[in-house]
């Protein structure tokens, strides 16, 4: 009961809140802002959004081939578009439960490669670790490099330079209050977390050790290199966007990212961040708007198309 529970609220909680930040915008914007959304939508030249598209289909081919050289060295030599369609399925998925298609692609590898559903689900989770990893790098140099407009905006908003550097001071006692009580304490839930952490430090370190680590690394890299790719190609979409310079298109891919995890699929939390990233930059609301809503919409169809087509393909390819 409790389970089903949990699974319910895990699928409509993050459901509600991407329906009610659509709502949100829908009501913050005027009249005339939306009918330039609909005007948007109708003269956007949509032969770069199908650009983005096909770059897109690299980032899934991509990731299936990073993922069998995990499967190798662990020594399952799985077939290559077995663990594509799997890729597949589990990006649709997502778009109900966030973060539920690495379960499910993990029990596809199981059902149709017969990999133990623990090894396949410790290489996604060692593949996790690695797409934080260069999240947080592309985060650190996007803030390090617009660093005086992200502080002009804060004062603008009249944040003062003494609450920063309060903020900053609590935050990082805060930080070495947690590496003290991590070293030193033997609470239960501290030894539990050790615990757990334990099993990902060690998939990280296997892939260090892997005959191809160099090549999984390559495509690691290459993954987010074809989504920001893919997200920059967009904004030749609009005559508004064409010519954003590329620093901001970074900045507008991190927080479109960093979205994506609010939501199902970043249902309405994109196309905000967006906006709101964008807005920084003097870039007009329904402009924001109207780019988040192009690049979200094209991407989660394709998503739903390769999602279901793969679904639909698996069990066909795997006849015995």
């Amino acid at each position: 009961m409790k389970a089903s529970i949990r699974k319910f609220l895990s699928l409509t909680i993050p459901l509600f809140i991407g329906l009610g930040i659509i709502y949100y915008q829908y009501t913050t914007l005027t009249p005339e802002e939306l009918e330039k959304i609909k005007i948007s939508f109708i003269k956007a030249d949509y032969f770069y959004i199908y650009l983005s598209l096909f770059i897109a289909l690299f980032g899934f081919w991509s990731r299936a081939y990073r993922w069998k050289f995990a499967l190798q060295h662990l020594g399952y030599h799985t077939k290559f578009h077995n663990d594509f369609f799997t890729v597949c399925v589990s990006y649709l998925v997502n778009l109900t439960i966030p973060r539920s298609g690495e379960i499910s692609r993990a029990a596809l590898l199981k059902k149709y490669e017969n990999v133990p559903f623990d090894k396949g689900f410790g290489t996604i989770v060692a593949e996790r670790i690695v797409d934080m990893l260069i999240v947080l790098l592309f985060i650190a140099v996007g803030f390090v490099s617009q660093f005086d407009k992200i502080y002009q905006f804060l004062i603008e908003k009249g944040v003062q330079f003494e609450t920063l550097i309060w903020f900053s001071i609590a935050g990082f006692i805060l930080f070495v209050l947690f590496v003290l009580i991590w070293i030193y304490a033997e609470w239960n839930i501290i030894l539990k977390l050790k615990q757990k952490l334990s099993g990902l430090i060690e998939g990280m370190q296997s892939i260090l050790k892997m005959k191809d680590k160099w090549n999984y690394i390559f495509h690691s890299f290459f993954i987010w290199f074809s989504y920001l790719m893919m997200f920059y190609v967009t904004i030749f979409a609009l005559p508004e966007t064409a010519n954003i310079s590329f620093d901001i298109v970074v900045m507008g891919f991190i927080f479109g990212t960093l979205a994506v995890g609010f939501t199902n699929g970043g249902l309405g939390a994109f196309p905000l961040a967006i906006a709101m990233i964008y807005s920084l930059y003097g870039i007009p609301n329904d402009v924001g708007v109207a780019f988040g809503w192009l690049v979200w919409t094209s991407q989660t169809l394709l998503t739903i198309f390769l999602g279901l087509l793969s679904y639909l393909l698996l069990p066909i390819l795997n006849k015995k």
